[in-house]
């Protein structure tokens, strides 16, 4: 049986390892694909979780357009965006927002040989 951030109670207390660039390869490589049990943990942690300031992707035009925004401290208030910027990719989105969130959680910036455009 696969465990997510559904039937996983552990899954919010993973660690994420700053070291663990293998992860990070894996998921630039294929952002909106199939991920090892282990990536899954770490995107659980990245993404679940108390939501406030959380990053989302805002649909602009559904499979066209997305922007970076965050959830806002009470519920019913704007979603502010985070920049101006438009993605027309939904995997450039996801890296982007991965790298983000990785720099948030780990305090770590990921170094350039990992961390460039898909």
């Amino acid at each position: 049986m696969t465990m997510d951030h559904t039937s996983d109670p552990n899954a919010l207390r993973y660690v994420i390892d700053p070291d663990r660039l293998d992860l990070v390869e894996e998921f630039r490589a294929s952002p909106l694909g199939v991920h090892s049990p282990e990536l899954r943990k770490l995107l659980a942690r990245m993404r679940w979780g108390r939501p406030e300031g959380r990053l989302v992707l805002i649909v602009l035009e559904p499979g066209k357009a997305w922007r970076l925004s965050r959830i806002p401290a009470r519920r019913g208030d704007p979603m502010p965006f985070v920049d101006d910027r438009i993605f027309t990719s939904l995997a450039e989105a996801e890296w982007h927002v991965f790298k983000l969130r990785w720099k948030e959680m780990t305090g770590v910036t990921l170094p350039a040989e990992v961390s460039g455009d898909l």
